[in-house]
């Protein structure tokens, strides 16, 4: 008895269901590229604003969280002066965040 009713329903079911779901997918994408993809790219372009603005004497923190200045710049490495004659070569996109001048007190 259950079958026959399914197969009553689904004889009797208008077929404009092929408008409203693609409305439903595309609706999604346009969520996800505000929520996901617009922001990422916007936090990328800053990133890389922010790597070619790099100059000696900056005070940076790197990805793994070290901080120290900038003694030399290479167009794709940055050697930063961590302690009083220690020097870090890093990558150049592994600089995170340029700090304000003065913040690190300890390097002279």
């Amino acid at each position: 008895m259950l079958i026959t009713q399914a197969w009553a329903q689904g004889a009797g079911a208008p077929l404009g269901g092929g408008i409203e779901s693609m409305l439903l997918i595309v609706l999604m994408f346009v969520v996800l590229y505000f929520l996901m993809i617009r922001p990422q790219m916007k936090r990328a372009k800053e990133h890389k604003t922010l790597l070619d603005g790099l100059q000696k004497g900056d005070e940076v923190v790197t990805v793994g969280g070290v901080l120290g200045r900038i003694s030399k710049l290479n167009e794709n490495y940055v050697t930063l002066e961590i302690a009083n004659n220690i020097e870090v070569q890093v990558q150049r996109p592994a600089v995170q965040v340029l700090l304000p001048k003065g913040t690190i007190k300890n390097i002279q």
